[in-house]
């Protein structure tokens, strides 16, 4: 029998935040998560120059404006297997539009990351990481519908903390 992700919850208030992982870091296959199926399903393929610029999963027990899971982009070094939950620490949140719909991504970091590098920022990833997140999600659907995402700028983790009480607020059928 699968595992039931609906079970999850968003994690603990203020301090950290489960993440599902969808799409492992460099992968072009653009998976979702199903929750009436429960299971993970390949959308579609992505061009190879789009391919995930670092791990992207969702917050379960969460819902955007989009009515999907609130998104992630955890980031690390190394690629995380499809299907793992990972302890993350919240650092910020890209305001994001696709379609003229909300769809915001939080940036954050697992919690437990001994490489000695410590983030407690988007900022801390420097400039050049925002302007390649930025490209890359202002283009990645260009091959098929120019113009149809944007980016519209980037908080820091109290804002991202209000996107994510706001989604489980949503979730809990609190905000229609």
């Amino acid at each position: 029998m699968a595992f039931d992700y609906n079970k999850l919850t968003f994690g603990e208030k203020g301090k950290t935040i489960n993440v599902v992982v969808e799409i492992p870091k460099g992968s072009n296959l653009k998976v979702e998560w199903r929750r009436k199926k429960n299971i993970f399903e390949l959308d579609r393929i992505e061009p190879e120059i789009f391919s995930k610029p670092c791990n992207y999963g969702f917050i379960p027990g969460t819902l955007d404006d989009d009515n999907d899971e609130l998104d992630v982009l955890l980031v690390n070094n190394e690629p995380i297997p499809m299907g793992l939950v990972v302890i993350a620490k919240v650092i910020g949140v890209v305001n994001f539009s696709d379609d003229n719909e909300i769809d915001h991504k939080i940036i954050a970091v697992p919690e437990d990351d001994r490489n000695g590098r410590s983030l407690n920022s988007y900022k801390d990833l420097g400039e050049n990481w925002e302007k390649q997140i930025e490209y890359h999600f202002n283009h990645y659907k260009d091959l098929k519908k120019p113009g149809s995402t944007l980016v519209q700028g980037f908080g820091d983790s109290k804002d991202a903390w209000k996107v994510i009480e706001e989604c489980i607020q949503r979730f809990e059928g609190q905000i229609k």
